[in-house]
């Protein structure tokens, strides 16, 4: 089955070449677009997709406000959201990332990472632009130095360390897979074992996590 994909942004050339991309990938559709974040959440309520694609700045709500409306650690039903923004800023990367966005991405990106972003978020795994995830998720880290370091519910095993870390520096299950030599079940044991441990809801909290016990540094 397709992917369900509804798109958000304020400009209407920018929706239209998103929708004709999203709609050449075999396993993807665009089911519906909105021209502001309340719009969009209206839509993405009344039509459950499997993916949300936001832009950052829209009227009435931006992306992040839309995102955690829709995927906010209140939802009961998260949607998985995609951020796309022209602005590599820190605070809107942290802000849609902390609101529930399962990947974040510059509109440079290109059509390939756009797909592999959708196809992320459906899974339940996380994607961010390769070119700002160390970076941007160190930095974040580095400005919550002043405060205490969440510990695990449990301490993690020697192997959920290793998935961790791979996990911090955004491979997909498979890469893991294939770099930890272990199946693609285990690592999905392994993930949803690390969620549970650090009371995190998807990848990217997890990778937040590792950089803010400084496990992984730029």
């Amino acid at each position: 089955m397709s992917i369900r994909v509804i798109i958000a942004d304020d400009q209407e050339i920018v929706r239209t070449g998103l929708t004709m991309i999203l709609n050449a990938q075999p396993d993807i559709e665009v089911v519906g677009v909105a021209a502001d974040g309340l719009q969009a959440v209206r839509l993405a309520l009344d039509l459950r997709p499997d993916v949300c694609l936001f832009d950052i700045r829209m009227p009435g709500i931006d992306g992040i406000e839309a995102t955690r409306r829709l995927a906010g650690p209140d939802v009961d039903r998260p949607v998985g959201v995609v951020v796309i923004t022209t602005f590599d800023h820190d605070d809107y990367v942290y802000g849609a990332l902390k609101a529930g966005a399962r990947g974040f991405l510059l509109k440079d990106a290109g059509p390939d990472l756009l797909a592999q972003a959708i196809r992320a978020a459906a899974s339940g795994d996380a994607l961010i632009a390769p070119s700002i995830t160390a970076r941007l998720l160190a930095a974040f880290a580095d400005s919550r130095r002043d405060l205490p370091r969440a510990q695990p519910r449990e301490a993690l095993t020697d192997r959920e360390e290793e998935v961790l870390l791979t996990v911090a520096r955004g491979r997909t299950n498979a890469e893991i897979a294939e770099e930890l030599h272990i199946s693609l079940s285990t690592v999905k044991s392994h993930i949803a074992s690390l969620m549970t441990k650090l009371g995190a809801r998807n990848r990217v909290e997890i990778a937040i996590w590792a950089y803010e016990t400084h496990r992984v540094r730029s």
